[in-house]
């Protein structure tokens, strides 16, 4: 039986708070879901669907394939057991390897001698059959093994993303502190907005989440657009049916029936939201405007409102600051009746500026930044029933 088709856990990775999306992506896909986790989900399938999944998957970081997982309990017992997997049956002879972990163990302070001892196990076995010891170092654009060490469990996992599918490759101009494309994407999902609705994003940046608005519309693959994987540094990879799978993926697509509108008083910004955009294949999809937010041209029809204001790190910020947010809340109430409005914020005090009551307060992480998506719903008037 070939490598690519033997069935084994699956786990996929994602930041904290984006579980519950990356869980609701994989059920539709197809995969069962065996756990959820703080920062991701378990599934299962064959090397063959990590390829699948690696393409499809929007809000997850990492497909991790397991390989081996074993009691150990310190670095010797380590070696020995990840020096019994076959590793030859796995990574090419000429290959390079990247070894990373995430370990919990109280005998273990610095996790990159982890990396080491399994990285030696590796090259050890390569030099045992065929003479050579392969390439190693810190790179992940080729074969990266990954290792998870919990106490005295400890699993083996192929990483067949290489690098973290947030870097979906369209990004040419990033600005200052942009989202990830991953949490872009969850966000998105999160307001439960659907294509043949309307698609608001002013104070946009470099464009993530209207570029990644559009991909969900169009039915884009993510992962379409990258060069490089981490599976395809494994024995047995099929190229040309990996190339058929793609070419596929890249003819799927759907036009969507709302309009996306992306505004930014920077011009600058809006130059570089169009480049990432272009690089996407969605600029033609995309409004692209420079003006203040509250300019920002709200299209007749229903759909979703969502802006991703500064957080403000010092007094002096946040004080400027409130005067945003409470724009936020007039633009809202005076010019988006009818919408949903979201606000995706780290700072919960400024939150309460914008001078609307929130129907939804849903939990984020933006790197180590604990975050909230606030929903509105914005009507017209008063929602409270005329006197008779």
């Amino acid at each position: 039986m070939s490598l690519f088709r033997t069935k084994n856990s699956i786990m996929i990775t994602c930041s904290k708070g984006i579980a519950p999306y990356l869980k609701e992506e994989i059920l539709a896909l197809g995969f069962p879901v065996k756990s959820v986790l703080i920062a991701g989900v378990e599934t299962e399938g064959t090397l063959e669907d990590s390829i699948r999944l690696n393409l499809s998957i929007r809000t997850g970081q990492r497909v991790l394939y397991l390989l081996d997982s074993f009691i150990v309990n310190n670095p010797g017992e380590l070696y020995k057991k990840t020096l019994k997997i076959p590793w030859e049956n796995y990574l090419p002879r000429d290959g390079y390897i990247c070894v990373t972990s995430s370990v919990e163990n109280p005998s273990i302070r610095d996790t990159r001698f982890v990396n080491l001892k399994c990285k030696d196990a590796i090259v050890d076995r390569f030099y045992d059959k065929f003479g050579f010891r392969p390439d190693s170092g810190p790179k992940k654009d080729q074969s990266v093994i990954f290792i998870y060490w919990k106490n005295d469990r400890c699993s083996i996992y192929i990483d067949t993303s290489g690098e973290s599918l947030s870097r979906r490759g369209y990004r040419m101009i990033p600005l200052t502190a942009p989202m990830q494309e991953t949490l872009a994407a969850a966000v998105i999902l999160a307001t439960q907005w659907k294509s043949e609705e309307n698609f608001v994003n002013p104070m946009c940046g470099s464009g993530t989440l209207a570029i990644e608005a559009a991909l969900i519309a169009t039915g884009k693959e993510p992962g379409a657009m990258r060069n490089n994987h981490g599976f395809m540094h494994i024995n047995g990879f099929n190229k040309p049916q990996w190339r058929k799978m793609k070419g596929l993926a890249e003819n799927i697509q759907r036009a969507p029936a709302g309009r996306i509108v992306a505004t930014d008083i920077d011009p600058k910004a809006i130059e570089a939201a169009q480049s990432n955009a272009a690089a996407a294949g969605v600029k033609h999809l995309i409004e692209f405007e420079v003006c203040d937010f509250s300019d920002t041209p709200v299209p007749e029809g229903t759909g979703v409102i969502l802006l991703n204001p500064e957080y403000g790190e010092r007094m002096g910020e946040i004080k400027e600051l409130e005067g945003v947010y409470k724009g936020i809340g007039d633009y809202f109430k005076q010019k988006c009746a009818g919408y949903r409005g979201y606000i995706f914020t780290g700072n919960l005090e400024l939150a309460k500026q914008v001078g609307l009551r929130a129907k939804a307060r849903i939990p984020f992480y933006n790197s180590n930044i604990e975050c909230r998506l606030f929903g509105y719903d914005l009507y017209s008037g008063s929602k409270k029933k005329p006197k008779e």
